[in-house]
């Protein structure tokens, strides 16, 4: 699939109480194009139930899913994964995954961790932190000037996260990033409706660009 547009990421906090299913639904009936199912805890049976559920759910979409950190209940379920610098390697991914998997690699702001993505066969490259974000906060790293640079010189989708906005959105992609990764800004919301709209408007930035 292309990997381009609105790439929602999910909070057990913010989707809590319910809310988690009727709210994806809504981003992806809004046009997200991937869905990474970020989940901390430890309860192996209820992230296994909620990720199978969320499978389904994307699959009605024609959206991707991606396991956030957790290959081996990506390979369960036959979905991608995103692996940060400290959840295993690309290689032992791609060799659980197969071949035609979506596997992800967060980059921060460092373009030598994205060509080492890349040659490890990597999907795409996340950089961050755009913006102060809810998530992960603290300073922001990266630049517009740093996705420019990775635009020019990685070969691969590349996504922007952290604090993203649809205000800040427009220049992102503009500077070169394929996919926003969005948390706060889509699901922070107080409806499925709301949801919805949002993820309407940050897919519309992507048909205008």
């Amino acid at each position: 699939m292309k990997l381009r547009g609105l790439y929602a990421i999910t909070d057990s906090s913010l989707l809590a109480d319910g809310r988690l299913l009727p709210y994806v639904e809504a981003a992806l009936r809004g046009g997200a194009r991937l869905l990474q199912y970020r989940d901390k805890s430890a309860d192996a049976a209820r992230r296994l139930r909620e990720a199978e559920a969320l499978l389904k759910l994307c699959e009605r979409y024609g959206a991707g899913l991606i396991i956030n950190d957790d290959a081996e209940l990506a390979a369960r379920l036959g979905v991608g994964v995103h692996l940060g610098q400290s959840d295993g390697s690309l290689d032992a991914g791609r060799a659980l995954l197969g071949r035609k998997a979506i596997i992800g690699s967060s980059c921060h702001a460092d373009l030598g961790l994205a060509r080492q993505a890349e040659a490890q066969g990597a999907s795409y490259v996340a950089f961050g932190r755009f913006f102060n974000s809810l998530t992960k906060p603290g300073v922001p790293t990266a630049t517009l000037e740093l996705l420019a640079e990775a635009k020019q010189n990685i070969g691969l989708p590349i996504a922007a996260i952290g604090g993203i906005t649809l205000d800040t959105a427009p220049a992102l992609i503009a500077q070169g990033a394929s996919l926003l990764a969005v948390i706060n800004a889509l699901f922070a919301a107080p409806s499925a409706a709301e949801v919805e709209q949002r993820a309407r408007a940050f897919s519309a930035l992507f048909e205008n660009a």
